[in-house]
């Protein structure tokens, strides 16, 4: 469709997965309509193209959500119900409860609102670059209505069946994606201390059976001791709260989680909460020498 033909897009949240997705939108020709709780952050779209408005809803009739939390989400949502109309839709990108999200589409679905939850797999310069993974859950026919959006949100969208589905999806992805990046922090600095160039060590194990794609977009980073922020430390050690949460509800204890949110507590005890979360690679670091987890205790060597 041409530019003039399209919809506006409500986006609510211009941290760093909003100001991912709003370039995406305009550069797809969707007019932009944000609102951020800070309202300062919307400036620089502002000036961009976009139109500030203290309630998306009311212009509306798709809204995105790119949300820190489920009590962010619920916030920001409880405010706007009243105006929230019938054929509506809301497509929720957080990364949070499950059960919050089954809340929420049960709460709209009696004002004739669609809600999505659609958490995005992948950093915010992956979605940028429109090569994160979109994972979708709802009423079927909600996720058909916004077919023309998807391919913008990601390269790859996965609808797994009910609401809430999607929210405990990107549980289990970043459960492997964090371990996959912990692990990778733990083998570099072990090939630091055994005297191997850490760029080399990256590059053959890149070309190993060890390869992850957290080589493709952590390994420099954590080589170069290059911290700018593309997911926060602080923010995956949410999310691991959140899936030992939804482990522990079904009886599951898993244990490389437990001390993978142990390392991201030190991280931020260590002030590293606010950089991007290859910095890991520097609790691992700093444990080379010593182990204030009791991991060797634990292990009885």
């Amino acid at each position: 469709m041409e530019s003039s033909e399209r919809d506006p897009i409500g986006l609510v949240g211009l941290g760093l997965m909003g100001s991912a997705v709003a370039p995406r939108l305009m550069a797809h020709g969707y007019p932009l309509v944000v609102w951020n709780r800070t309202r300062d952050k919307a400036d620089d779209w502002i000036e961009r193209g976009a139109t500030w408005s203290d309630n998306p809803f009311a212009e509306c009739r798709r809204v995105i959500l790119c949300l820190y939390s489920s009590e962010v989400v619920a916030e920001v949502l409880g405010k706007w119900l009243p105006t929230i109309r019938s054929g509506q839709i809301v497509i929720d990108t957080t990364t949070g409860e499950p059960a919050e999200s089954r809340v929420w589409e049960q709460r709209l679905a009696t004002r004739g609102t669609g809600y999505l939850d659609a958490p995005i797999s992948g950093s915010s310069q992956q979605t940028r670059d429109g090569q994160a993974t979109v994972i979708a859950s709802g009423n079927r026919e909600t996720f058909d209505a916004c077919a023309d959006l998807w391919p913008v949100l990601g390269k790859r969208v996965f609808y797994v069946g009910a609401c809430g589905n999607a929210a405990n999806m990107k549980l289990v992805s970043n459960l492997v994606l964090g371990l996959n990046r912990a692990a990778l922090a733990e083998g570099l600095t072990l090939a630091e201390r055994l005297g191997i160039d850490s760029h080399q060590a990256l590059a053959v194990l890149h070309g190993s059976a060890a390869y992850s794609q957290q080589m493709d977009t952590k390994g420099d980073k954590m080589v170069n001791r290059d911290y700018a922020t593309q997911a926060k430390l602080s923010q995956h050690l949410k999310d691991l709260r959140l899936i030992l949460k939804a482990a522990h509800s079904v009886g599951m204890h898993p244990a490389l989680v437990d001390v993978h949110r142990q390392l991201l507590e030190r991280g931020e005890a260590m002030g590293l909460g606010e950089l991007d979360n290859s910095a890991v690679i520097e609790v691992v670091r700093s444990l080379a020498n010593d182990d204030p987890l009791g991991i060797r205790d634990r292990s009885g060597s």
